[in-house]
């Protein structure tokens, strides 16, 4: 009788153990392991140039961020695939790994940070008033925009720095191409755009936002920093980061930097 009761009991363990040991969860490959196992990096982008936009042949991809992401990619040893993305759902795409980094003039904070894995800074920016050429007499401070319409790429640092200003109102669009838009249409007031964009936007010879300009007057706040978001623990990261130093010391960097016009604000990869 001692006997069978040790028995059931030894069975119970086992049968317990073995319970145990089928739902733990399988170990997962590491992000970098993941990525390099399909053989390409998804990278998520919003269209606008000199970033990431299309060339006059309205076909072919090109820009800094995409030069410099098939760049990384190729010593990565995989493949860059572009995918559009919407700005103010971008955390949830790379979480949901439908995008494996965000890659287009991602402004980094101490909130993303918290929430993703950046990399190092590879630009500086800053955010920028634009407003139609006609008005920039008139529109050239701060307390000038007051109750006025001021376009945002949702999600975006512009529509952070729009709204840390309770004088001005806010009109959120989907994309900073959108936000020129806007202005153009006369639908907003201005819009607050990454000063990157505007440059290349509004100065670039045949220009469709020619009658727009930057108003230097104002500020919006201070310097930015571009960063390449993976994964929250990602390994990823450390690797690209790597990549990026190489690239830099190399002068690839500086040399996609200077077909673009953006040698004035780059940033030093170590």
């Amino acid at each position: 009788m001692k006997f069978r009761k040790i028995a059931a009991l030894l069975l119970a363990i086992v049968a317990v153990l073995s319970l145990a040991v089928a739902c733990a969860p399988k170990d997962e490959k590491s992000d970098l392991d993941y990525i390099k196992g399909k053989g390409k990096m998804v990278v998520g982008i919003t269209y606008f140039a000199p970033m990431d936009y299309f060339d006059t042949d309205n076909t072919t991809l090109i820009g800094f961020d995409h030069d410099l992401a098939v760049a990384v990619c190729e010593k990565l040893g995989v493949t860059a695939v572009f995918q559009e993305i919407n700005w103010d759902t971008k955390e949830d795409e790379l979480n949901a790994s439908t995008i494996d980094c965000i890659w287009n003039g991602l402004t980094a904070d101490a909130d993303r940070a918290a929430s993703m894995s950046l990399s190092s800074y590879y630009m500086k920016n800053r955010q920028v008033v634009v407003v139609k050429k006609e008005n920039a007499g008139t529109m050239n401070t701060i307390e000038a925009l007051a109750g006025k319409n001021g376009a945002a790429e949702a999600g975006s640092a512009g529509e952070e720095a729009i709204q840390k200003n309770e004088a001005l109102k806010l009109v959120s669009v989907n994309a900073q191409s959108d936000a020129l838009l806007e202005v153009k249409s006369g639908t907003s007031d201005f819009c607050v755009i990454d000063s990157v964009m505007a440059k290349a936007m509004t100065e670039a010879p045949g220009s469709d936002f020619a009658e727009l300009t930057v108003v230097d007057t104002i500020n919006m706040g201070d310097d930015e920093f571009y960063a390449i978001a993976f994964r929250k623990g990602s390994d990823v990261t450390a690797e690209v980061n790597k990549i990026l130093a190489e690239l830099y010391k190399d002068g690839t960097v500086a040399s996609i930097a200077a077909k673009y016009g953006l040698t004035d604000v780059l940033q030093e990869i170590k």
